[in-house]
């Protein structure tokens, strides 16, 4: 399993598959590197590189203050040093794209160019409060089976998914054992986020501003509650070269293996 250690001292995880184009995966606040095993088979020319952040996945948990976005930043370029990566274009989801908006403002000739997924730089409230709902409790079905059962009625804004889809997400997110099912992230991740500490500065305009002259890409959930269609198009008027894209019955957030995400990430690939 590849691996490095952080400038201060912790040990994270990465997937690193492929040949090619570098772009470099950043997941969800509580996810990790699995989240790109959908988009992986359509994008055969690249080299994708997912991190798992501190306390996520198969990475070490850490101090729970560290566990904010310019810290995840500061890990993502100390990976990118450490693969000898001068610069990589950026996939960023939901928390991942938060992280190249800031990574556009600190590091920005780390950047090939960025594609962030359901994600703008004002968060909407209502998905806030979904989020604040779920961090760092373990959920009240004690199988994989039994959180399947019940994924589609619990993951608002989503249709016509295939219940092996529900089931891979559960199972890659979950634990199953003798107790219940138990999430694969340090849930001391809660006690950050509900101090503020996991945000960064309020406003984000100038972080995603910061991203001009890179080559962008906005996907959209069109039934998304975290990305409203206002900060949407508001993204598209300050960057009427972004390439931008909704994918219907989706909310937070698209897969990337849809046909519109597909083409929009296709269509951003082809600026670089």
């Amino acid at each position: 399993m590849p691996d490095f250690t952080t400038s201060d001292g912790l040990r994270l995880h990465y997937q690193d598959r492929g040949e090619g184009q570098p772009i470099l995966c950043l997941s969800g606040l509580t996810r990790n590197s699995t989240d790109f095993d959908y988009l992986a088979p359509h994008l055969d020319d690249a080299r994708m590189i997912a991190l798992d952040y501190r306390g996520r996945g198969r990475s070490d948990w850490g101090d729970p203050a560290s566990y904010t976005v310019p810290v995840e930043a500061r890990d993502a370029v100390e990976l990118l040093d450490h693969l000898g990566l001068g610069r990589a274009a950026v996939i960023g989801t939901s928390r991942g794209g938060l992280i190249a908006m800031i990574l556009a403002a600190m590091a920005k000739d780390r950047l090939a160019g960025a594609c962030l997924n359901d994600i703008g730089p004002e968060i909407a409230p209502e998905g806030l409060d979904v989020i604040m709902g779920y961090i760092g409790r373990n959920p009240a079905q004690k199988t994989h089976a039994e959180a399947v059962a019940v994924r589609a009625n619990l993951m608002a804004g989503f249709a016509n998914v295939p219940e092996s889809r529900w089931r891979q997400e559960v199972e890659k997110h979950y634990e199953e054992t003798d107790e219940g099912l138990v999430i694969n992230y340090d849930p001391a991740l809660a006690e950050t986020v509900r101090a503020g500490g996991a945000e960064p500065a309020a406003d984000l305009w100038p972080a995603f501003d910061a991203l001009g002259g890179l080559p962008l890409a906005c996907i959209r959930g069109a039934n998304s509650d975290l990305l409203s269609p206002a900060t949407f198009a508001e993204m598209q008027a300050r960057r009427p070269d972004m390439v931008a894209a909704e994918v219907p019955d989706r909310g937070h957030v698209p897969f990337l293996d849809e046909p519109r995400a597909l083409d929009a990430i296709a269509r951003w690939r082809a600026l670089m």
